[in-house]
């Protein structure tokens, strides 16, 4: 299951992280963004929306890689499985939630913010981590510190991370991808403006190219 996480990451380059409060709202997003050449989305389990997002992604963008952000537990595994989810992503990780996640074939990126977090992934096969909060946890040089103890491990760091930043952390040797939500914020999506998404995903398109 890292083997096929490791190719949808690689293939990601930027990976937008979507907060969605109206399901109606997933589809033009996610077309905008696959049109500015993202199709690898994550969306959060923050809001009562968010598994119909996925579904509604899922079932109408096939050659899009959708998956659900916020995974805190084993009921959120089990939902973003049924929602049609193809990876899950959590902030951190707890024993009961990896112990969960074996239980299914769709791949869970699980989060880190220290060596010893990350050590402790790596003991149980995980060899492509979130690194979260990026910034708030030491960003670029803290990244770089942590590749040379530890090289096996490949990094999507989210958190803190904009088109001023981003080609720090793509520039790093052990991240694979980032996750951002600049090409996303609320205010496009309120006001479904959806060509400016597309501009802005094919802009984040060309950085991690």
């Amino acid at each position: 299951m890292q083997n096929k996480l490791g190719e949808v990451l690689a293939q990601a380059g930027v990976v937008p992280v979507l907060v969605i409060d109206d399901a109606k709202e997933a589809l033009p997003l996610a077309q905008a963004l696959v049109e500015g050449g993202l199709n690898v989305l994550e969306v959060t389990l923050r809001t009562e929306a968010a598994l119909a997002a996925v579904e509604e992604i899922a079932r109408h963008l096939p050659d899009a890689h959708v998956g659900t952000g916020t995974v805190l537990n084993a009921d959120d595994l089990r939902r973003s499985v049924n929602a049609g989810a193809t990876f899950m992503v959590s902030p951190g990780a707890t024993e009961k939630l990896l112990d969960a996640a074996e239980d299914y074939a769709v791949p869970l990126l699980p989060g880190a913010a220290s060596p010893s977090e990350v050590m402790r992934l790596y003991e149980r096969g995980y060899r492509y981590q979130k690194f979260f909060p990026a910034q708030a946890a030491g960003g670029v040089p803290m990244l770089k510190s942590i590749g040379g103890p530890v090289p096996q491990v490949q990094f999507c760091p989210t958190g803190g991370i904009g088109p001023a930043n981003a080609a720090d952390y793509l520039a790093l040797a052990n991240v694979v991808c980032i996750g951002g939500s600049w090409m996303a914020s609320p205010t496009l999506v309120k006001d479904k403006n959806w060509s400016e998404v597309t501009r802005l995903a094919r802009e984040a398109a060309t950085l991690a190219n």
